[in-house]
């Protein structure tokens, strides 16, 4: 990720965005979640999956999330750790790959932590979508990760989970890294199953949420 400045002019605008990124893997039940419906003509909704992804997305998903944080500890500005709560119930199916995801990430990091609970920041869902998985945006400050089955039987699903959290987090996709690098996605194929970040990314996370809520806000306005 590259370098951003912090303007103070920029912040409202930059903030007022909306949510993207997760996937996950389970068995099929017998029931499953509608898809969205496509954006009407001139929403900014987007679409991408675990394969294809656009990083705009991904930067307008940190930014919510870093707002929706800034609102919640607004009575501690100083925390130097931020927690950021998510909602996996509408996803069963893929509730250990959720739980999986958040050890993975709150085990590499500390300057953020995520926990599951109410008055969630983000959630995932879970069905069928000839789309695949995705993360769902609609411009406007909303969003979900949506969880397809057949593609989460395809790819180690432990994996593609933790690559979307980490969009949560603040970081980009490359496609072009190694299996080794969490962030390389669907990448290296089907056959890459590893779930933690390596060294880099776990660096650049803590980088971005150092000093709490602040520091993250920071970096969500230089976007």
């Amino acid at each position: 990720m590259s370098q951003h400045t912090f303007r103070r002019t920029a912040l409202s605008a930059a903030l007022g965005v909306g949510l993207a990124a997760g996937l996950g893997l389970g068995a099929v039940p017998a029931s499953a979640a509608p898809a969205p419906a496509p954006a009407s003509s001139g929403e900014s909704a987007s679409v991408q999956s675990y394969t294809g992804e656009q990083n705009k997305a991904n930067e307008a998903f940190f930014k919510a999330v870093v707002k929706d944080a800034l609102q919640k500890q607004a009575a501690d500005p100083s925390a130097k750790q931020v927690t950021v709560v998510y909602d996996a119930s509408a996803a069963p199916t893929f509730s250990s790959e959720i739980a999986n995801s958040a050890a993975v990430w709150n085990s590499a990091v500390s300057n953020v932590q995520l926990q599951e609970g109410s008055n969630a920041s983000f959630d995932y869902r879970e069905g069928n979508d000839s789309r695949g998985s995705y993360a769902y945006t609609d411009g406007h400050g909303g969003g979900y990760i949506f969880l397809d089955y057949a593609q989460n039987e395809e790819y180690s699903s432990n994996r593609v989970v933790a690559h979307e959290t980490g969009h949560v987090l603040g970081l980009p996709d490359n496609y072009s890294g190694p299996c080794e690098e969490l962030m390389s996605g669907g990448g290296p194929g089907p056959s890459c199953t590893n779930d933690q970040p390596n060294s880099a990314e776990r660096s650049q996370v803590e980088q971005l949420w150092a000093n709490g809520v602040t520091s993250a806000l920071f970096e969500a306005a230089a976007f």
